[in-house]
């Protein structure tokens, strides 16, 4: 079934009835001890009377752009408000009345009924959380109903392109309590063959890094997504020393291993003055403060100056304009990566191509709430030209769906974190298998 078209296959599903007949929804912990939504689908294939059962969790995210899909939370006593006894109540009453019954098959069916139930705009009724879970728990399900790989079934015979991992090694920001402003600096293994090598060679240069960070008596502290907390000074200095990291393991800069890094600038912007704050590099001579303007001439010199092959969120989530002149300046030689940008919204991604604004979209699953949506985006992206990110959120779980989606899109690249910590190193390893079958 592998072999067959990608229309001739839609039929062939669809001919086959494997009748959703339970859904529950549980509270779990992600990988910041934050609770989070876990989802069980089961469906029984018509003509043999077979049940499968699967599940799927949903992460959650630290540094998130004001119009993403909402995550629904308690607000009570319970985890400090972060509950999601809510969303699973959702999930065990309403959600499962409306799709036991349906075909697990018909994925476009299922995303479109549950957004019809919430009926937001945002997801704001039932929670992105809940509606992400049933939706990715109803692909997983219809995948191992068939007996099919989960990137197979959702990429069909044409999943066969293997993402680069862009490794999250350097933390600052949301995500760590140092020194650095800007969230994260990652190494791209751009030199290597093969899945199996890119992730040797991340792993390396993670670990020469770490001994690194020894010898200069600085903290080897993770943050939330596996990578080192230190405090540096600049952005120029994590690259310095990310380059030495690299060389002592061995390889080149720029031809084997490349950088990339996430700004994060809409935390750094203040709309009351309309200018990036870096408390991290202020000092005797008070707060840096940068325009868009310097902003843009800061990651021009960067790139000039090591090979910076991704800037993600390198300006304000509104600031269309002076993502505009970026794009212009930087667009042909780096690729520029809309997170808080575009928040995995086909209408945030339209405006942008029609804009000529950024050159790259990451994709957060949970951003926009179904998988069917997600698709349409990593759709749109590649049609437009843009290339698209799959990633990962801060707060994980050991849910590897990400990986599956990575190839069945043929996206190349994939943002997980730093190759330690279980709930980064699952989706590294599903990559590892995968590469084994494409």
């Amino acid at each position: 079934m592998g072999m067959l078209s990608a229309k001739t296959r839609e039929a062939v599903f669809m001919s086959l009835i494997i009748q959703i007949v339970d859904v529950y929804g549980r509270e779990i912990l992600d990988s910041r001890g934050n609770p989070t939504v876990e989802v069980e689908v089961t469906a029984q294939t018509e003509t043999t009377g077979r049940k499968t059962t699967v599940r799927e969790s949903v992460p959650s995210g630290a540094s998130t752009g004001q119009f993403e899909a909402v995550e629904l939370r308690d607000g009570d006593t319970r985890f400090f408000g972060l509950g999601v006894q809510k969303v699973i109540d959702h999930i065990n009453t309403r959600i499962r009345q409306e799709i036991v019954g349906m075909n697990v098959l018909d994925q476009t069916a299922i995303d479109r009924r549950l957004v019809e139930l919430d009926g937001t705009d945002n997801k704001g009724n039932l929670g992105a959380n809940a509606l992400l879970g049933v939706s990715l728990a109803c692909a997983r399900c219809a995948a191992a109903a068939l007996d099919m790989p989960l990137f197979r079934y959702l990429g069909g015979c044409n999943a066969k392109v293997w993402p680069r991992p862009m490794m999250n090694v350097i933390n600052g920001g949301v995500h760590a309590r140092n020194s650095l402003d800007f969230q994260e600096f990652m190494i791209v293994p751009v030199g290597a063959c093969c899945f199996p090598e890119a992730l040797r060679m991340g792993a390396e240069v993670y670990h020469f890094l770490k001994q690194l960070l020894n010898e200069e008596k600085l903290s080897t502290a993770v943050g939330d997504e596996g990578g080192f907390a230190p405090d540096f000074g600049s952005a120029g200095a994590v690259f310095a020393f990310l380059s030495r990291a690299v060389e002592k393991a061995g390889y080149e800069v720029g031809k084997d291993v490349a950088f990339a890094m996430d700004a994060a600038a809409s935390e750094l912007y203040s709309e009351e003055d309309g200018m990036y704050h870096f408390p991290g590099e202020s000092g005797e001579n008070g707060e840096v403060i940068r325009s868009a303007d310097e902003m843009i001439a800061l990651f021009e010199e960067l790139t000039d100056t090591y090979p910076l092959i991704s800037i993600e969120d390198p300006l304000d989530e509104d600031d269309w304009e002076g993502w505009q002149k970026l794009t212009k300046r930087l667009g042909e030689k780096t690729m520029l990566v809309g997170d808080d940008l575009f928040v995995t919204n086909t209408k945030r991604i339209r405006c942008g191509t029609d804009l000529h604004v950024a050159n790259a979209v990451l994709i957060k699953v949970n951003q926009i709430g179904t998988l069917t949506e997600a698709m349409d985006a990593i759709e749109l992206a590649q049609t437009s030209g843009y290339r698209a990110v799959i990633s990962h959120r801060s707060g994980e779980t050991e849910d590897s769906f990400i990986a599956d989606l990575a190839v069945a899109v043929n996206a190349g690249w994939i943002k997980t974190g730093a190759p330690c910590r279980g709930e980064r190193t699952s989706k590294y390893n599903q990559l590892l298998r995968i590469s084994e079958k494409i």
